[in-house]
């Protein structure tokens, strides 16, 4: 590769390595162009999978300030420059691996510190970002419908005691007025009750004294001798 040549793709490495969500080193020694195919149209359109030069990789890792030890650049390399979800990535990876065991996932970069081979497996394990959110969003929903409920029933409690809390004010009145009320009520209520029941006594009374004048006119004109 000429000079310009080399400078180009290091400058490209370079500018993948810094806007990359992720960074996975593989091997690909015994991989079929066909199987190459298969594991890019696997990983996305949003991951850039590229067969590179280890030296070059190298010189663009550090120009881009991310540490890889050498270890990762033993064998045939092709990095894997994820511009989507790191995870889904990961699960990719794992999954194209189990049906082609040729595929070395040797480690990476996530969220801009270094991961192992296994550290790079338990990513791919962990649900993706749209499940994750889906989740959420239902988490969310249900809360919502929860608190829905909640303040509906609040409201009908309010409207159902609305009336009596609206005629508040009046009431201090009626409260101040009950006494008198109640005054007047037990006169007028007890004053028939005590003329009915005095209302014998004074009639019997009465008849007494037009029976004694009655009977003393007469005796007085018995004895008031005739003219």
């Amino acid at each position: 590769m000429a000079r310009p040549d080399k400078a180009a793709a290091v400058a490209e490495m370079t500018e993948d390595f810094k806007s990359a969500t992720a960074t996975y080193l593989t091997e690909y020694r015994g991989l079929t162009v066909t199987s190459m195919k298969q594991l890019r149209r696997s990983l996305g359109a949003d991951t850039k999978y590229s067969v590179v030069k280890n030296t070059l990789t190298k010189i663009a890792a550090k120009n881009a300030g991310v540490d890889l030890s050498d270890d990762l650049f033993a064998g045939p390399s092709a990095v894997a420059f994820i511009k989507g979800d790191a995870i889904d990535a990961a699960r990719n990876l794992k999954n194209f691996q189990k049906e082609n065991p040729l595929l070395i996932i040797k480690g990476g970069i996530y969220e801009g510190k270094f991961v192992t081979t296994a550290e790079i497996m338990k990513l791919a394990d962990l649900e993706s970002r749209e499940v994750l959110l889906a989740k959420l969003a239902g988490a969310m929903k249900g809360s919502l419908a929860k608190a829905a409920r909640t303040f509906d029933a609040l409201r009908i409690k309010m409207e159902a005691g609305a009336p009596a809390a609206v005629s508040a004010p009046a009431s201090n009145d009626a409260v101040a007025e009950v006494p008198a009320q109640a005054e007047t009520t037990d006169a007028v209520v007890e004053t028939p009750a005590a003329v009915e029941a005095e209302a014998p006594v004074a009639e019997a009374v009465v008849t007494e004294e037009v029976v004694a004048e009655v009977a003393a006119e007469a005796t007085d004109a018995a004895e008031t001798p005739a003219e």
